[in-house]
């Protein structure tokens, strides 16, 4: 017998809980970290009670960047942005089942920019209404807070969230990545990669640290840990 291979988790850092007056420096010094994506929330304000920013500084991120764009769009009608937010440097564009009447098509748009397509369930949507897209998507973010600031307390039941949204991609052969992202730590990092997890989000426990590049390798090694990446024999 042999134990299941499984993927070490992707690391996200959040923006959103960068120095915005030092926007450059934060992201140059990400460069040689253990990022993998640099996560960027894009709030308008009426989807979620806060504006974080748009299109002009996510051109600027781009341009000092030496990992993927990972954005979100806590906005309404977002399929109005889709192809400015690709051409202003995104890789991911992850969209909320909430603010999408016609999901399906918004999703396919996302994918004929040719960028990866995710949908984001806010703590209250249950993940099973995501059943008949999920074959078709890239990524499903789960939201283990409340959208529209960072700071905030992770909501525990996100766990279960996880656990289920993970037997329904299995069920709906999707290859779908689960990203979390709120209140992510060093505390609770373990437990979501362990309940299917596969890219963490991080903002105000890496950007309110002394040293935000020392506790991402902290968060990486802490993760790493928690997984069999190789095969054992029994």
């Amino acid at each position: 017998m042999t134990s299941t291979r499984r993927r070490a988790p992707l690391l996200a850092p959040s923006l959103l809980a960068a120095d915005f007056g030092n926007l450059q420096s934060e992201t140059e010094r990400l460069a040689g970290s253990a990022a993998d994506w640099l996560h960027c929330d894009i709030m308008d304000g009426r989807f979620v009670p806060n504006i974080s920013f748009g299109i002009p500084v996510l051109q600027a991120i781009h341009r000092h960047a030496k990992q993927p764009l990972d954005v979100h769009l806590m906005i309404e009608d977002p399929q109005n942005y889709l192809s400015a937010v690709r051409d202003a440097g995104a890789r991911n564009i992850t969209v909320h089942y909430e603010a999408c009447t016609h999901l399906h098509r918004v999703v396919q748009q996302i994918k004929a920019l040719g960028c990866q397509a995710g949908v984001a369930l806010n703590p209250h949507t249950p993940v099973w209404l995501l059943e008949d897209i999920a074959a078709d998507l890239d990524l499903v973010l789960v939201m283990s807070v409340n959208p529209g600031f960072g700071g905030q307390s992770f909501i525990p039941n996100t766990l279960r969230k996880v656990t289920e949204l993970k037997e329904l991609l299995v069920d709906s052969g999707s290859s779908a990545l689960i990203e979390i992202d709120g209140g992510v730590n060093i505390d609770n990092a373990a437990a979501l990669v362990e309940a299917g997890a596969d890219v963490l989000v991080a903002g105000s426990f890496v950007f309110s640290s002394p040293d935000p590049v020392a506790t991402l390798a902290e968060l990486r090694a802490q993760v790493a840990a928690s997984v069999n990446e190789e095969e054992e024999p029994s």
